[in-house]
């Protein structure tokens, strides 16, 4: 049922006038695109960093607050204009996307992310800043790092699996990816 409501979704999205204007435009697709992997790299960089500092492996002799209170400015204007632009890649092949499998578990590893944020973040607050100069931070601190950084390059590579999907509705008849992928019309053929 919510693979049907998607699909019906994405295709009135696709109808619509500027989605069609996005991907037919000679320039705007391919700059919508640039946009999004050029402020992935900003804001995927700067988390890197902070998190790599609270694992010990860079810059231990800077305070972990120093780094975060730096980083954080670019990192969320990387992040909003990633997430715009994300958003604005979906609208505009808004079927094909919906129905690709990396793009499903793209957005499952990003619920992740962010939910490892909150609490990362939470626990950041809590801690009595007594560790702010240690070379590594504590062992919940680090766990969250670690957390972060393998749901985030997981999210990097699972987003660049979307444009290069084999894994498609028309090249595989497995029912189990044709209902994880969304593909609704070829589960109904079957």
């Amino acid at each position: 049922m919510i693979n049907e409501l998607l699909l019906q979704f994405a295709q009135w999205m696709e109808a619509q006038e500027y989605s069609q204007m996005l991907v037919a435009g000679y320039y705007s697709y391919s700059w919508l695109e640039a946009t999004h992997v050029l402020t992935l790299m900003v804001s995927i960089g700067s988390l890197f960093i902070i998190d790599l500092r609270m694992l010990g492996l860079i810059m231990p002799d800077v305070s972990a607050s120093t780094i975060a209170a730096r980083l954080h400015k670019p990192m969320i204007i990387g992040f909003a204009i990633m997430f715009a632009t994300g958003a604005l890649l979906v609208y505009a092949k808004p079927v094909e996307t919906i129905q690709s499998l990396w793009f499903r578990i793209k957005m499952f590893l990003l619920l992740l992310a962010f939910i490892n944020a909150l609490i990362f973040n939470a626990r950041l607050k809590a801690a009595d800043g007594s560790w702010d100069m240690d070379p590594v931070a504590p062992k919940a601190i680090r766990i969250g790092a670690m957390i972060s950084l393998t749901l985030w390059c997981g999210v990097v590579t699972l987003g660049r699996y979307i444009p290069y999907d084999w894994v498609d509705c028309t090249n595989t008849n497995n029912t189990t990816i044709l209902w994880a992928a969304g593909c609704v019309e070829q589960l109904n053929a079957l």
